[in-house]
């Protein structure tokens, strides 16, 4: 009776936002507090979203959420954060020495729709793939407009030489993986890191599948575009709640309730900035995930992964938090880029301020 009066009283201190009713799900509550944010701080951050037209938004400090906004149980296509949830089934592959990052494209058999890869583009290492430094600059699924129209020339860079945020390294490196499992990167995924991190939303339903799933409401589906690539874009849709899990995983530098689930220097190494983006911003990209420059030198890294400039995956190790934000891109939304940059602002200035322990 005392437990149950404690969850409950845990369960009304935090910051909910909207008001709506709370599902069960697989995380504990906590006061904004004693997570170290203030309330009037986040009663400015919900007056933005319900103003924007954000769909969800979930705060997670040392595993408890803390402050939450809208539907976080709601699938949504998480667009590029796609490269983030990659990035630990590499870790584990890695781990097993079933994945080797020093093998070049002409190696590990790939090549493409003609114009085909030439000698000095299946010179490429997966690393240099998973960097997005393959120097490979071939038309690619789901590529952008935006995309399409900056993508260098074929042969105009070395791989390993120059950075550039490239489909056509993404939708490889799942290809990749998948030939080296035998299983598709949502079966990978489902068993490897969704059923362990007891995730609630995520039912590995495939568009096409025996499920019957459709591409609306599939977990996962293909992006086939044969006229560009041989490789399609996989998509996922995730709710924010796990996606929550998957950041507060990362966090804990790969251990789920003390068991090792990704390989601690794998994160470590996937989160290093391999490639400077903005140096006035200390924005840079390591291997599948964006990772912002430590101010102090040895300090480990804030890093995160966004979707369309709305979505946005967040884990920050100095102040134990993970976000998450959400909005259906699948309907129509006034919610921009330049609104999550305020989404941003907003929640690290309701960070309480620290107190000096100096005298």
């Amino acid at each position: 009776m005392i437990q149950a009066t404690a969850v409950l009283v845990a369960s009304l201190l935090v910051a909910r936002g909207d008001g709506t009713k709370r599902q069960s799900d697989a995380f504990d509550r906590m006061a904004p507090e004693e997570a170290g944010y203030s309330r009037a701080g986040l009663a400015k951050l919900e007056e933005f979203l319900a103003a924007s037209g954000s769909q969800s938004l979930v705060l997670v400090h040392d595993g408890k959420i803390f402050f939450e906004w809208g539907d976080i149980r709601k699938r949504l296509l998480v667009h590029s954060m796609r490269k983030a949830l990659l990035s630990s089934l590499y870790g584990i592959y890695r781990a097993k020495g079933l994945v080797d990052l020093d093998k070049t494209l002409g190696q590990l058999g790939v090549d493409d729709t003609p114009p085909s890869l030439s000698d000095q583009e299946k010179s490429a290492t997966l690393r240099d793939v998973l960097k997005s430094r393959s120097g490979v600059y071939h038309p690619a699924a789901a590529e952008s407009e935006g995309m399409a129209e900056g993508r260098p020339e074929r042969g105009s860079a070395l791989p390993g030489a120059r950075f550039y945020y490239n489909n056509w390294d993404f939708n490889v490196a799942g290809h990749v993986l998948e030939k080296v499992a035998g299983e598709s990167v949502y079966g990978i995924f489902n068993r490897a890191i969704a059923k362990p991190l007891g995730m609630r939303d995520f039912r590995n339903r495939l568009a096409g599948s025996g499920e019957a799933a459709t591409a609306e409401d599939a977990d996962g589906f293909y992006q086939h575009e044969p006229e560009r690539s041989r490789f399609p874009a996989w998509h996922f849709r995730m709710s924010a709640h796990d996606l929550a899990l998957y950041g507060q995983l990362h966090l804990d530098r790969g251990r789920w309730k003390g068991k090792p689930i990704v390989p601690a220097d794998w994160i470590d190494l996937s989160t290093r900035p391999y490639s400077i983006e903005n140096a006035e911003h200390g924005l840079a990209y390591g291997m599948l995930w964006n990772v912002l420059v430590p101010d102090v030198e040895g300090e480990r890294p804030s890093f995160f992964h966004t979707g369309l400039g709305v979505h946005m995956l967040g884990v920050y190790p100095k102040h134990r938090l993970v976000m998450v934000h959400r909005v259906d891109t699948e309907k129509t939304s006034r919610f921009n880029d330049g609104d999550l940059y305020r989404v941003i602002r907003l929640m690290h200035a309701a960070r309480l301020p620290t107190k000096s322990t100096s005298k």
